[in-house]
């Protein structure tokens, strides 16, 4: 660990500052915490630090959830007391049961039998209306299923908003803050290591940091069996990262690479973070310590580290933590490899485990086309 990152740190015996009182709810969100993590992911001091976003009251999404409301309400694309309705596996949904606490509007989650029971409940206890599709779409999977009930939902409800987190710039902005905050705790950072899945906290952190860290490089995590960086749907065991459909906020040319990562390697990575560090989270927690720890073992040492962990372990006592549902799935006794396979292009090949592409692109040639002037 680099100790001069702790020499501004008050000398031991120094009286501490005195806790944050938060007036509301929402004054609890940001200022999260850094972890030094090594071993067992990289050999003592040569880990990475990671932002610990769980540390928020509902995850990460609690930064886009209030940030999108609180523009759309200042823009008049929302108007005092009506109701928003959004598509969320479950941490968004927090996010914006807080914002609809915190402003004066009722929630409706839509989702589908795969989030945990533990989130219904606690969506439910903190006020929000959780809505269930019951199949998938033929094409676009849960995702596109929960995206077209939404739209019926907002059909039946006059002056319902949509903030459509995958599309929505504001999500992006959301992150500045969070890019801020790493700033003003490691000072210079290498490699940003985030998991993609509407896009919007890789892409909204990296552009910050790169107005102080010109030549920082963006590792994207992403899950197999997503269609984010070209490779085709399939079924997805794990949630919070990954997409079935293409969010406009992934910004393909910000990242030097992607890694797509399995299920039973992002549990053996959160259940490694769990006994060694007293700190983890789920699917996305997991894989991108996978992913980080790979890169303090590669890279030359001094290299600083960043990688973000966007939720804690709670919602995922029933999955990623219960041995018999990790049988179930067939996720235990599963080490990774010492390092990803790698493949030249991204759709080169269906992968099935952890593996490495250094070419990123949109699969869609949105980016190609805006380049070119196409409209």
């Amino acid at each position: 660990m680099d100790l001069s990152l702790l020499e501004s740190s008050s000398a031991l015996g120094a009286v501490a500052p005195a806790p944050q009182i938060a007036g509301r709810p929402a004054h609890l969100v940001g200022n999260t915490p850094i972890l030094w993590i090594d071993e067992p992911f990289a050999p003592s001091g040569h880990g990475f630090f990671a932002k610990l976003e769980g540390a928020n009251p509902g995850g990460i999404k609690d930064r886009p959830g209030l940030h999108m409301v609180r523009e759309a309400l200042r823009r008049g694309d929302l108007v005092p007391g009506a109701p928003i309705i959004e598509s969320s596996s479950g941490t968004l949904g927090l996010g914006l049961a807080l914002a609809g606490l915190t402003y004066g509007h009722p929630v409706t989650v839509v989702t589908d039998p795969g989030m945990e029971r533990s989130v219904v409940r606690l969506l439910t206890a903190v006020g929000a209306r959780v809505d269930m599709v019951n199949a998938p779409h033929p094409d676009g999977g849960w995702q596109q299923a929960r995206r077209a009930r939404v739209a019926a939902l907002l059909d039946a409800a006059p002056g319902g908003y949509c903030p459509d987190q995958y599309h929505n710039p504001d999500n992006t902005a959301a992150y500045r803050p969070l890019a801020a905050e790493l700033v003003a705790q490691l000072g210079r950072i290498d490699v940003l290591v985030a998991a993609v899945g509407t896009g919007g906290h890789s892409a909204g952190t990296a552009a910050v940091l790169r107005e102080r860290c010109p030549e920082l490089r963006l590792i994207g995590v992403d899950s197999i069996g997503s269609t984010i960086f070209g490779q085709p749907a399939a079924p997805r065991l794990m949630r919070g990262l990954g997409s079935s459909i293409h969010p406009t906020n992934v910004h393909y040319d910000a990242f030097t690479e992607v890694h797509w990562v399995a299920p039973a390697e992002a549990v053996w990575a959160c259940r490694q973070l769990a006994r060694r560090h007293y700190a983890s989270g789920g699917w996305s927690v997991g894989a991108v310590a996978l992913v980080a720890g790979w890169v303090a073992r590669t890279y030359p040492a001094g290299t600083r580290i960043a990688a973000i962990f966007p939720d804690g372990p709670h919602r995922y006592l029933e999955t990623v933590y219960n041995d018999a549902w990790c049988l179930e799935h067939n996720l235990l006794a599963h080490q990774p490899a010492p390092g990803p396979d790698e493949i030249a292009e991204p759709d080169e090949c269906v992968v099935n485990r952890w593996t490495r592409c250094g070419r990123v692109r949109d699969p869609l040639g949105r980016e190609a086309a805006a380049q070119a002037g196409v409209r």
